[in-house]
C-alpha cells in the first residue's frame, strides 16, 4: 500500500516548455507500459495453493500501453510509444519488437535501475486468464520523459493512457493532450478505487471493462443493465463518453447528452485466448478515432469490437493481433 500512495503523490514544479521536443506528427501517441509476457497454458486455472501441470509455455510481448500501440500500428496508424524498459535482454527485445511493428522508439527510454516489466499469465482451455504484473521499469517513467515528448503529444490526433505506470504521469499526459485539443482515451487498468477526479475531466473516451467499472463505481457489473448503471456514474464524474467492454457480450457505449445507452453485441466465437483482447479494442478504437473521424463513436466501437473478437481466436497477446491485410475490407 505504501508504494501505491507514493505513486499517487502529485508532481510538483513540473514545467513543460513550449519547445521541449521537435514536433513530430503522429496519429497516435501512447503513454504507458511495456511488459514481457510469460505465458503458461493449463487445463484450468489453479486454486490458491495448488500446483497443476501446464501443457505449453512461451515468452511474448505485452503491457497494456504497448499492446494498444501495436494494435493501432498494425491497422496502419502512425504511432509512437512513450515508455521505459530495463537495460536487459527483455528491454532490448522489446525495442526491436516496436521497430518490427513500425512503432517509433524515439521516446522509449532504458534504465539500469529496474528490470523490464514482466507479466506471468496463466490461460485455461476455455481461453480465460489470470495475470500478475511486476511493473519494474514502467514505474520509472517520469516527468522528464514527458517533457521530451510534450510537443509530440500536443501534435497527435489521439493520445492513449492507462494505469500500469505512475498514475500521475498518465494524468499529466492526458492534461497535456486535452489542453491542446487532442482526443484522449483513458483505460483505467488496473483500476484504482479512489481515482483522481481529473482523469474523468481530461478524458474524451473512458474505456474500462466490467471489473474496472465495478471498482470505480461500486456497482457490480454482471449484465448490460449493471453496466448502464456504472456507465451513468462514470459520466457524472465528467468524461465525455464511456465504453464498458463486456467480453463475449460486446460493449456498452454511453455519451453525455445521449438519450439511451447503446449495447454493441459482438460475434459469437470460440475463444482460444482472451489475453489482451481489451487492449486490442482500445488500440483499434484509437486507430479509428485518428483516421476515420467521419464515423460516429458507435460505428468506431462496433469495428473495434470486431477486431478484438478476432484477436481472441489465436494464442498470445500481441501475437494474436490482426494486421490490416488480414481483416475484412468492410472494416476500412
Amino acid at each position: 500500500m505504501s508504494q501505491l500512495r507514493l505513486l499517487k503523490k502529485p508532481i510538483t514544479n513540473m514545467s513543460i516548455p513550449a519547445n521541449s521536443s521537435a514536433t513530430a506528427a503522429y496519429d497516435i501517441v501512447v503513454v504507458g507500459s511495456c511488459m514481457t509476457d510469460l505465458v503458461s497454458f493449463t487445463p484450468r486455472l489453479p486454486k490458491a495453493g495448488e500446483t497443476i501441470h501446464g501443457h505449453k509455455f512461451f515468452i511474448g510481448f505485452g503491457g497494456k500501453g504497448a499492446n494498444q500501440c501495436i494494435q493501432a500500428a498494425r491497422l496502419g496508424a502512425k504511432s509512437t510509444m512513450v515508455c521505459k524498459v530495463g537495460k536487459d535482454s527483455f528491454g532490448e527485445n522489446y525495442i526491436q519488437n516496436f521497430k518490427s511493428n513500425g512503432v517509433s522508439t524515439e521516446y522509449v527510454g532504458q534504465t539500469s535501475e529496474a528490470s523490464t516489466g514482466v507479466a506471468p499469465i496463466t490461460v485455461n482451455d476455455d481461453g480465460q486468464n489470470a495475470i500478475v504484473i511486476v511493473a519494474g521499469a514502467n514505474l520509472l517513467l517520469n516527468c522528464e520523459d514527458l517533457v521530451r515528448a510534450t510537443n509530440t503529444i500536443r501534435s497527435a490526433k489521439v493520445v492513449v493512457c492507462q494505469l500500469e505506470i505512475q498514475p500521475v504521469i498518465s494524468l499529466e499526459a492526458l492534461k497535456i493532450a486535452h489542453g491542446a485539443g487532442v482526443k484522449t482515451i483513458f483505460n483505467p487498468a488496473p483500476a484504482i478505487a479512489d481515482l483522481d477526479p481529473d482523469f474523468y475531466k481530461n478524458t474524451d473516451v473512458f474505456c474500462c471493462n466490467e471489473t474496472e467499472a465495478g471498482i470505480l463505481t461500486g456497482v457490480e457489473v454482471a449484465s448490460v443493465e449493471d453496466a448502464t448503471k456504472a456507465g451513468s456514474k462514470l459520466l457524472e464524474k465528467g468524461c465525455t463518453s464511456v465504453i464498458v467492454t463486456l467480453g463475449a457480450e460486446g460493449t456498452l457505449l454511453m455519451t453525455q447528452g445521449q438519450r439511451a445507452p447503446l449495447h454493441i453485441p459482438t460475434k459469437n466465437v470460440k475463444a482460444v485466448d482472451t489475453t489482451g483482447a481489451g487492449d486490442s479494442f482500445v488500440g483499434a478504437l484509437a486507430f479509428y478515432m485518428a483516421n476515420y473521424s467521419c464515423l460516429d463513436l458507435e460505428e468506431m466501437s462496433r469495428r473495434a469490437c470486431a477486431i478484438a473478437t478476432i484477436s481472441t481466436q489465436a494464442q498470445g497477446t500481441q501475437a494474436s493481433y490482426p494486421s490490416r491485410p488480414q481483416l475484412p475490407p468492410e472494416l476500412f
